[in-house]
């Protein structure tokens, strides 16, 4: 006898449903709301946001003809956002950054999720039914979502949020670490409230779980021949233990790596070699997702040959990243605030590029200056000359320093001097710190 129980799962995983018309009318004022913020503020984020939720009207309109069904498995999904973000706010401040780009990467991480996630079971497990029935694709309120497409979504996001800013992807990667993994927790929490993404059956049925709305045993419940059907493998607890499991590997890693000395892409790394792992063992024991199979007769199946290229990357980034050791950390430039008036939007990029020409100009004047210093150099540290030497770089240092201090010394410190006099002495000063020493912003921000 298995010491294990055996439990009977038939929990109705809707728990309201909300009418077309609501669902409609909600998207669309939202909709106006942000293409009305977004004309404000030409453009940015309020735009992507107001597509989006146009988009959702129009598929509430089109495909959602009984309404939303809200379920256990969707309030799970507002909790992996609102965790998510909460996460993402700690690294992002925790690295330097301001607290608003977290807040900002929810529009851009809620729909690579649920475009990649779905697109993601489409191309992989369900192709077939997507092409008998094109309109089931953006149904997505009836299940059917790819952990490794959410994860592809979320590299799109990242990749488009990060470019859009002037940040590393890699840094932005590192900091959502903690929330890939709390959402790879929390979604599998949804899938066992959904009855879906079941395990396979119990070979000798002394344990495991009964599945009473899994769609494949339903003409068994319809004949009310309820042991008829089988114990399966709870693996969606498995994959919700190996998300948890992750989160906290994270942490303790993190921890031991010194936070913020930490080399870049070591944590978005350590999740995608454990996640995928996991991933690649758990699926020894899940049920065949829709048309997944084994693919080309191999021995694994769909699942477990979209976790290899996971843990390969998660591997090599290890191994790239205690190489590298790039320092960490998140720009945080001064940038125009969202809420400007357009005058003092206009205003401020005039004195943006006044600024920038002086600066470029300055640094073109002292690269000149520093060509002809190195070739007097040159030509003195043949005979000693260091009177000579002192005269063509303009500089009093003390000669009792040897020469090659001096060359190095003066050229560092003199050029920053350079800058930072043309700077105060040209530039506005509150603009001047939006700029690097090439004359580029510190940060792009739309």
């Amino acid at each position: 006898m298995s010491l294990l129980p055996s439990v009977e799962w038939n929990l109705d995983p809707v728990f309201l449903v909300v009418p077309q018309a609501a669902v409609i009318g909600v998207a669309s004022v939202v909709a106006l709301y942000s293409f009305f913020q977004g004309m404000r503020h030409k453009g940015g984020d309020h735009t992507s946001t107001g597509v989006l939720f146009a988009l959702l009207a129009f598929v509430a309109w089109k495909f959602m003809d009984k309404g939303l069904e809200l379920r256990y498995y969707s309030m799970l999904f507002v909790a992996v956002f609102l965790g998510g973000y909460a996460l993402l706010k700690w690294q992002i401040e925790r690295g330097g950054g301001p607290a608003d780009d977290a807040g900002d990467f929810i529009v851009y991480g809620v729909l690579g999720v649920l475009v990649g996630a779905r697109l993601g079971h489409v191309l992989f497990y369900d192709l077939k039914k997507a092409i008998d029935d094109p309109a089931w694709i953006f149904k997505i309120w009836t299940g059917g979502l790819a952990s490794h497409g959410a994860v592809i979504g979320l590299i799109l996001a990242m990749l488009l949020f990060t470019r859009r800013r002037g940040i590393p992807f890699v840094e932005g990667a590192d900091r959502f670490a903690f929330s890939a993994a709390l959402g790879a927790a929390l979604v599998r929490l949804g899938n066992l409230l959904n009855s879906e993404i079941v395990g396979r059956v119990v070979p000798d049925q002394s344990w495991g779980f009964r599945f009473l709305r899994y769609s494949e045993d339903q003409h068994a419940v319809d004949l009310g021949q309820f042991k008829q059907i089988p114990l399966r493998y709870p693996t969606q607890l498995a994959e919700m233990f190996l998300g948890l499991f992750v989160l906290g590997a994270l942490y303790v890693f993190d921890r031991m790596l010194g936070r913020e000395k930490r080399p870049r892409g070591a944590l978005i790394s350590l999740f995608f070699l454990l996640y995928f792992i996991g991933r690649f063992c758990v699926e020894f024991f899940k049920e065949f997702e829709g048309n997944g199979g084994k693919p080309l007769g191999l021995p694994i199946d769909m699942g477990q040959v979209l976790s290899l290229p996971g843990i390969l990357i998660g591997l090599a980034g290890l191994v790239l990243a205690f190489q590298k050791r790039i320092p960490v950390g998140w720009p945080s430039g001064k940038h125009v605030e969202l809420d400007e008036e357009p005058a003092e939007r206009t205003r401020r990029k005039k004195k943006r590029k006044k600024a920038r020409k002086v600066v470029a100009e300055e640094t073109d004047d002292s690269e000149a200056e520093l060509e002809q210093a190195d070739h007097v150099h040159d030509h003195d540290d043949h005979d000693h000359d260091h009177d000579d030497h002192d005269h063509d770089h303009d500089h009093d240092h003390d000669h009792d320093h040897d020469h090659d201090h001096d060359h190095d010394h003066d050229h560092d410190h003199g050029d920053e001097d350079e800058d930072d006099d043309a700077k105060s002495a040209n530039v506005d000063p509150d603009v001047a710190a939006e700029f690097d020493d090439k004359g580029a912003l510190k940060r792009r921000r739309d």
